[in-house]
């Protein structure tokens, strides 16, 4: 069966009734570029039993009981499971429904290449990598006189999100050197560790939660990103720093590597404050190294096209539809 004729999709992201999300942003990001190839698309927190030809699954393990009962109702019909960061790098070693959704899916997408050596073997022949788009309004514009490092998401334990912020202890403050977080605590400790901070350093901000275009014009607008994380599918967060051309501080793991490559000039080791803020006074200390990671990002630019990663798209609906 071809996808030439327009498809009635639906997609499931756990959280989207709830709170904007990577996941929700890639589920609406999903949603826009099929619709744009003329198919019909619905986003769910939850299939709730509609008719569909194919249902596209944000994170096997949050989204199984959808990949269920969908397998079960239309046995027949296709299932495409996206593998978030924390199915990866913690759920799939764990948890059965996370690895029986992926053996109902017909096709299996990662939001990095590394991602799917993580995969067990006998599943892999299903994956195809894609990695996440994105559209930007502003690019690169640091500040000129100083340095401000931005740290971009929900404070949350897997993105281990004060690190830039603990960091600031190692930074001279001769230097000139700030962190502005933007994010929403989703756990209690880390709005009141947040607070705790800004009360003893005014270096640091934290603006909560904010709109997706505040975001973007901090990503703009800052020296660079730190990007911290413990695990990561493939940060949303990351894909528009390379949009922007905006350099990124990043913690080595899989999910950073598999898109920045192993051989990028700021990584830091997980959870390693000193680390973090040696690559933090380099920047703030060396124009010449901060413009440096901008053209290292902005090189991967083809890579988060949002016509690249429809194309991407589009080929494993066709390739599910064909094969069921």
């Amino acid at each position: 069966m071809s996808t030439h004729r327009s498809l009635h999709i639906a997609i499931v992201s756990p959280t989207a009734a709830t709170r904007r999300t990577g996941n929700l942003h890639t589920a609406q990001r999903y949603a826009s570029l099929l619709r744009a190839a003329g198919h019909r698309v619905r986003v769910y927190s939850g299939w709730n039993g509609e008719s569909a030809d194919v249902l596209i699954a944000l994170h096997a393990r949050k989204s199984a009981e959808s990949v269920f009962r969908f397998a079960q109702t239309y046995p027949e019909r296709p299932v495409v499971v996206v593998l978030t960061g924390t199915d990866v790098y913690r759920d799939l070693a764990r948890s059965k429904r996370a690895e029986r959704a992926l053996e109902l899916a017909s096709g299996i997408i990662t939001l990095q290449p590394d991602a799917a050596t993580r995969v067990p073997q006998r599943l892999r022949a299903k994956i195809t990598p894609i990695v996440q788009s994105a559209r930007v309004t502003r690019l690169w514009h640091p500040p000129a006189d100083s340095a401000r490092f931005c740290v971009l998401g929900h404070l949350r334990s897997e993105k281990d999100p004060l690190r830039a912020a603990y960091a600031l202890r190692y930074v001279p403050r001769a230097l000139d050197a700030g962190v502005v977080q933007a994010g929403a605590a989703l756990d209690e400790r880390y709005l009141r560790a947040a607070e705790a901070i800004v009360r003893r350093d005014a270096r640091y901000r934290y603006l909560g939660d904010v709109s997706h275009a505040r975001a973007l014009a901090v990503l703009a607008s800052s020296s660079a990103l730190v990007l911290s994380s413990k695990m990561e599918g493939g940060a949303n967060v990351l894909c528009e720093a390379i949009a922007a051309g905006t350099p990124v501080i990043a913690s080595r793991i899989s999910g950073n590597v598999g898109i920045l490559g192993p051989d990028y000039p700021a990584y830091y080791p997980v959870g390693d404050t000193r680390a973090c803020a040696a690559l933090m006074r380099r920047c703030a200390q060396e124009p010449a190294f901060l413009r440096a990671l901008s053209a290292r990002v902005k090189r991967l630019r083809p890579l988060v096209a949002p016509a690249r990663e429809q194309r991407s798209l589009l080929a494993v609906v066709s390739r599910v539809m064909r094969r069921d």
